[in-house]
């Protein structure tokens, strides 16, 4: 079990630690890995960072590959309910608003297709 602070300790290219659904993340050897360049994760290291792994919307690939690189849980003091309950509801971090303007998106420029044919 750690507490943020010692999360925060480890925050450079040579030693990266961060917590994710209140779990903590030894990613050190995964960031020359990282599809989205190791700059996004140095911005995000030393810290609680759910909020920013789930704005990106992590494959379920990507949320499999985490779990080999998890080194203990966050103490129940610096936890965040809004980790845990994403973690424990699957929630994907994307407003419902955000997935509903998508979906008319697409069915308008479906329906302008099939009225131009």
């Amino acid at each position: 079990i750690f507490r943020l602070e010692e999360v925060k300790e480890h925050s450079s290219s040579d030693d990266m630690w961060m917590a994710i659904h209140n779990k903590v993340y030894d990613i050190t050897k995964f960031l020359n890995e990282h599809p989205g360049g190791e700059e996004m994760l140095l911005e995000h290291a030393g810290t609680e960072a759910t909020y920013a792994f789930e704005d990106v919307g992590h494959s379920l690939d990507a949320r499999d590959l985490l779990s080999q690189y998890y080194i203990g849980d966050l103490h129940e003091d610096d936890c965040t309910q809004k980790a845990a309950k994403m973690a424990d509801s699957g929630e994907s971090g994307v407003p419902t608003g955000v997935i509903a303007g998508v979906v008319v998106a697409v069915i308008a420029g479906l329906g302008f297709l099939v009225m131009n044919k």
